[in-house]
């Protein structure tokens, strides 16, 4: 058996000695040792961000087309090592070689895209009050920026974060979740190979007591840009408060569907599954929970039950054929069990799947679905993260809407139906940050993605997710 390979930090345009402290990451579908990678520290951090710092105004004063160039650079570079990124990230995470393909692929355009704006960042001329005043408004970067990533999709996020932050002017030091680093320092040593400033992108990885703390309490870091748990999003709140760092959260989700009589069942039940079972469940803004029009109630559900039941499972690299692999470590698997039965307990049953995969090794979950749930039962309110998906009946859309948004989650939601005024009903009164017609969820690179109450502050994507890693600065002109 081959050695696993050590990692190493990336910090100013090189790659650290190899750590002395390190962390181990595992293959989740099968339990194989893939790498050591660094359990960095608090003055690795403050290394990478006083790096960041002393590029960031050399790199801002470079015009935008010619920091856009690098991105196109990395972009190429990510396609001609698609396959292996792609294999890298189904063995560390568990996604299906198709899923993790998509991924790889979706982000090269992403950094394509992002160059694209460099010619559009936009300021503003406003009428003043004065006789021969002029007041402009100019977009100017924020400094340095703190990407730290989810272990969901690891590899399209460092684009999500870096592609804006590097085309606006900033440089930037990413933390990939311990849980998924690989495809990070891979990302890295692409980046190595180009020209690109140093200082200008660093990587420094280590658990979130140590190097997340040291990130998000740093002085010198200016803008926070952070994916994943609530929970982890209010200590990073409570972390940059001192320093009044501005933030940037994508955090959890718990998304209704809504499906009403006049829907093509057929073409919700598919949409629904597709977004239940990608990605094992693990995707923030996927259908969590649905809420079924009575009269249509016994039809979805059977339809949905079988769907799901249909579903295959396993491990993606002995099988690349299956629809879903494991979830992403232990802790995850044993809360979604722990869900489930807690669903039981309070009077819901389970259609299909309901248990642990009998495997032999990983944390798989079978695909499942709970019928007859009542809004005040836990899993209609928390998020599950597993390819669990809970059902509620309601008598009509009112209904469905107010309980949609009886949640402490605003992120994502979607509606099934071929009325057009329901269709803008729930457009117009569904308190979220997306809302999906006829289609799963999965959200456009030139939209914005953001969610509201405990699902974020801030968004991602299009123009609008742009300007978040900029500030204003206005000049009044007096002739």
């Amino acid at each position: 058996m081959l050695e696993a390979p050590v990692y190493r930090n990336y910090i100013n345009g090189e790659f650290m000695a190899e750590p002395t402290s390190t962390l181990d990451v595992f293959n989740p579908a099968n339990g194989e040792l893939l790498s050591r990678v660094p359990n960095g520290s608090a003055d690795e951090v403050d290394l990478a961000v006083n790096a960041a710092k002393a590029a960031q105004k050399e790199w801002a004063a470079k015009p935008a087309n010619e920091r856009a160039g690098y991105l196109r650079v990395i972009a190429n570079k990510i396609r001609e090592n698609a396959d292996r990124l792609a294999t890298i990230i189904t063995q560390e995470q568990g996604k299906v070689p198709s899923l993790a393909r998509v991924e790889v692929d979706f982000t090269a355009d992403y950094m394509d895209y992002m160059a694209e704006w460099a010619r559009r960042i936009e300021g503003e001329v406003i009428t003043s009050d004065r006789p021969g005043e002029n007041i402009l408004l100019f977009r100017k970067p924020v400094g340095v920026v703190a990407g730290i990533l989810p272990w969901n999709f690891p590899f399209f996020l460092i684009a999500r974060k870096m592609a804006p932050a590097l085309v606006t002017g900033n440089t930037i030091v990413i933390k990939p979740s311990e849980e998924t680093p690989n495809n990070c320092f891979e990302f890295a040593k692409l980046v190595a190979e180009t020209d690109l400033p140093a200082g200008v992108f660093n990587v420094v990885c280590g658990s979130g007591a140590g190097v997340g703390s040291a990130l998000t309490t740093h002085s010198s870091v200016d803008l926070i840009s952070f994916t994943g748990s609530v929970d982890t999003g209010a200590r990073i709140m409570a972390a940059a408060a001192p320093n009044i760092t501005k933030l940037n959260l994508e955090l959890g989700g718990k998304a209704p569907a809504i499906v009403m009589p006049s829907a093509d069942i057929d073409l919700a039940v598919n949409a629904i599954k597709s977004s239940r079972v990608i990605n094992a469940g693990q995707v923030c803004n996927c259908a969590e929970r649905v809420y079924v029009h009575a009269d249509i109630a016994d039809e979805f559900i059977s339809k949905i039950t079988s769907a799901m039941a249909e579903t295959t499972y396993g491990d993606p690299s002995v099988d690349p054929d299956v629809d879903m692999g494991p979830l992403v470590n232990k802790i995850g698997l044993d809360k979604v069990a722990a869900m489930v039965e807690t669903a039981k307990e309070q009077g819901a049953t389970v259609t299909t799947g309901g248990a642990i995969a009998d495997l032999g090794k990983g944390f798989h979950y079978q695909p499942t679905v709970i019928a007859g749930c009542t809004s005040d039962m836990e899993i209609m309110n928390k998020e599950v993260f597993g390819a669990v998906l809970p059902i509620q009946i309601v008598n009509d859309l009112d209904e469905a809407i107010a309980i949609a948004n009886a949640s402490e989650y605003g992120l994502t939601s979607s509606i099934y139906t071929r009325d057009l005024s329901e269709t803008m009903k729930a457009i117009n009164e569904l308190d979220y940050g997306e809302t999906y017609v006829n289609r799963e969820n999965f959200e456009a690179m030139q939209g914005f993605h953001a969610g509201v109450r405990k699902s974020g502050i801030g968004g991602a994507d299009g123009k609008h997710g742009l300007y978040e890693y900029m500030h204003t600065h206005v000049a009044y002109i007096q002739r």
